[in-house]
């Protein structure tokens, strides 16, 4: 999933510099939530991690 936030974010990069003020803006919303939804996924996941080895 960091993956897909890297790519809509490098998506978001070309096209501000092409100009595409909207699209790049979709792309650096979606490439946001991506994120978030990556880290949220990391310490749930980190969490369950710890209390399955204590």
């Amino acid at each position: 999933m960091l993956h897909y936030a890297v790519v809509f974010l490098v998506i978001a990069l070309i096209a501000a510099v092409f100009g595409f003020g909207g699209i790049a803006a979709g792309a650096v919303g979606i490439a946001k939530v991506l994120f978030f939804v990556f880290v949220v996924m990391a310490i749930v996941t980190f969490v369950i991690g710890l209390i399955k080895r204590g």
